[in-house]
């Protein structure tokens, strides 16, 4: 076992509830919940801000590499710090959410969140998640998960959040983008969405959080027994 304790990765597509559980795991294990999709989130809101063409990748890639960006744990959870500004809110809205899956597809941005990532990773105590965490990021980790749902269950879960944050937007449209975002992870040409080796799969379709994290912390503590 690495002297922090265990590097756990949930992988899957959008709206599978990676996040929800990441946390919960964290929280239970006393470990660091390592949300990567809110790095690329920052890079987005950033190029956004700048008025950068999201097409340009060398532009992109030279973002990445200048931004201060920091993931600080705080009690009321995880704080975004983007040059100095807490940004937590601000990446969360559907526009840096359609903006952050076209960024996601820059390799030189990969790269470069990717080095971020495994500097957090390598002592362990970890719980990472993201699209490509144990298939490309962590193909080490002790213990993977892939998370999934239907596209539909995904949908409906995201037009409820949206709501709860007074967006107004169709379940249809979200469907769309649910979709739509499925495709461009699975097709892009730098680490793609796919199911890790040896990752455990759950469907999250019909299942609360709480019983998917029951079925993760049986699994971890299966693997801590045979780490001890």
């Amino acid at each position: 076992m690495k002297p922090r304790g265990l590097l756990i990765t949930i992988d899957g597509p959008a709206g599978a509830g990676k996040s929800t559980l990441a946390k919960l795991l964290a929280k239970e294990l006393g470990y660091v919940y390592l949300d990567t999709g809110a790095m690329y989130r920052a890079v987005a809101l950033a190029a956004h801000k700048r008025g950068l063409d999201l097409e340009d990748e060398e532009a992109l890639t030279r973002l990445c590499q200048e931004l201060d960006l920091d993931l600080v744990p705080t009690e009321e959870g995880l704080k975004i710090i983007l040059n100095g500004e807490d940004v937590s809110q601000e990446i969360r809205t559907p526009l840096i959410d359609r903006l952050s899956s076209i960024v996601a597809q820059v390799a030189g941005v990969r790269q470069c969140l990717k080095e971020r990532q495994r500097q957090i990773g390598r002592q362990g105590g970890v719980v990472a998640e993201g699209r490509d965490m144990g298939s490309h990021v962590f193909p080490e980790a002790d213990v993977k998960f892939f998370l999934t749902a239907s596209p539909e269950e995904r949908a409906r879960r995201r037009h409820e959040e949206l709501k709860r944050k007074g967006y107004t937007v169709s379940y249809e449209e979200t469907l769309r983008e649910v979709i739509e975002r499925d495709k461009r992870d699975q097709e892009r040409e730098v680490a793609p969405l796919v199911v890790p080796p040896g990752a455990i799969v759950i469907d999250s379709s019909s299942l609360s959080p709480e019983e998917i994290l029951e079925s993760m912390l049986a699994k971890i503590r299966e693997q801590e027994q045979k780490a001890s």
